[in-house]
């Protein structure tokens, strides 16, 4: 009689153990991309808000006077896109100085805000 061999495969469970491994870590992987997509668009935002702050801030600076207490809000184009800068003046205990805050934002979500503080000239 000859003997039986066994079958050379796997079986259906190890089949499946196999697919749901990879599936597990298909779907990390999917998670870790999306991840470092929203961060890298995130940065992008930050930076190109950071510039229509700095302008706003530059612009207080040079006109060489001090700036007058109350807000303002201008419209940023930058790399085809628009934000909104509020400019918000206020006093400081020292009547020499304004603190000047400027809040960016892309629609109705805030991405930065910078402030400082002009002295008189």
């Amino acid at each position: 009689m000859s003997s039986a061999r066994p079958a050379g495969g796997f079986t259906l469970i190890e089949v499946l153990v196999a697919l749901g491994i990879v599936a597990i870590a298909l779907t990390a992987g999917l998670k870790a991309t999306t991840a470092l997509t929203y961060n890298a668009m995130r940065q992008s935002d930050i930076l190109l808000a950071h510039i229509c702050a700095e302008n706003e801030l530059i612009k207080a600076r040079l006109s060489r006077q001090m700036p007058g207490v109350g807000d303002s809000s201008q419209t940023c184009e930058q790399a085809g896109r628009n934000f909104s800068v509020n400019v918000s003046v206020r006093p400081t205990p020292n009547p020499s100085f304004r603190r000047v805050d400027a809040l960016v934002s892309d629609g109705d979500l805030p991405v930065l805000n910078l402030t400082t503080v002009i002295g008189r000239y």
